[in-house]
């Protein structure tokens, strides 16, 4: 590890009692990334992991609204920050710093300010999981993330649109050149099933596992493109909660399971790689 001329170390530090640190990306908006983080951090919770959730996304930052809460953090001893817990999450977003419509205007150095102090400065305890909802595109944010915190991993978020699966390869690429481990894609929004049961390939269903294989990268799953999963969005019940019985609870709990044992496995993997160097 290096160390400054006073001793201290730099690069990216582990965060205390958090065991890994997911990075959920998507390269381009509009696909549906940050409900696949939300419903993603829920599932976890669900199967009992401890779970966080830093709404990295500073333009659009939507986690608040999709979890339910609106009230601001507390702030504890000098300058720590009390994450809000919802649905067995904790999460921190700028939205509960900056509510309502005003914009967030920032540039680089004032967004690497707010990632390490999501990440430094937050109490967040002892965690299993600690998922980041990016933002869209190949930017600042990223860098800053790297920068600050050794990731476990990233999953990749797209449709099955030729355009979506663009932009998901320059994220692909993007988290090549930092370094850090690509666990999977996800196709959300992969297609619509109509109450006469008639199914419709709204965005092009498969095309995510295609570039998946093309790739080598592991296909972790599909969501079908379903109003009640919206509907959960906008009244802050995601639709993770949902019983055995539903369908869209299931497909994120099977992509969580995949989720959670592809860190494990990256994680023990580096750990030897330590080892052995």
């Amino acid at each position: 590890m290096a160390h400054s001329e006073q001793g201290m170390p730099q690069g990216p530090q582990p965060l205390p009692g958090v065991a890994h640190v997911v990075a959920i990306g998507s390269g381009k908006g509009g696909v549906g990334k940050t409900t696949v983080s939300v419903n993603l951090s829920v599932s976890l919770a669900k199967l009992g992991y401890k779970v966080g959730l830093i709404d990295a996304d500073i333009y659009g930052p939507n986690v608040p609204t999709m979890l339910g809460i609106t009230r601001q953090p507390n702030i504890i001893g000098e300058n720590r920050i009390e994450p809000i817990v919802a649905h067995g999450v904790k999460f921190m977003s700028i939205g509960l710093l900056s509510p309502g419509d005003k914009p967030m205007v920032m540039r680089g150095p004032m967004l690497h300010g707010i990632i390490r102090q999501f990440l430094q400065q937050v109490e967040w305890g002892d965690l299993d999981f600690l998922l980041i909802d990016l933002p869209p595109g190949t930017g600042d944010v990223v860098i800053s993330l790297v920068q600050t915190v050794p990731l476990t991993g990233a999953v990749i978020v797209s449709t099955g649109s030729s355009v979506a699966l663009q932009d998901a390869r320059k994220a692909l690429e993007m988290f090549h050149q930092v370094n850090v481990e690509v666990l999977g894609l996800i196709e959300n929004m992969s297609q619509m099933t109509l109450p006469s049961g008639e199914v419709i390939d709204v965005f092009g269903a498969g095309a995510t596992e295609q570039t998946a294989r093309q790739y080598g990268l592991p296909f972790l799953g599909s969501i079908d493109l379903d109003p009640r999963v919206r509907e959960g969005g906008d009244r802050g019940l995601p639709a993770a909660l949902g019983s055995g019985e539903s369908l869209r609870a299931n497909e994120f709990r099977s992509i969580a399971k995949q989720v959670a044992e592809r860190a494990q496995a990256a994680a023990a993997q580096n750990e030897d790689v330590l080892e052995i160097s």
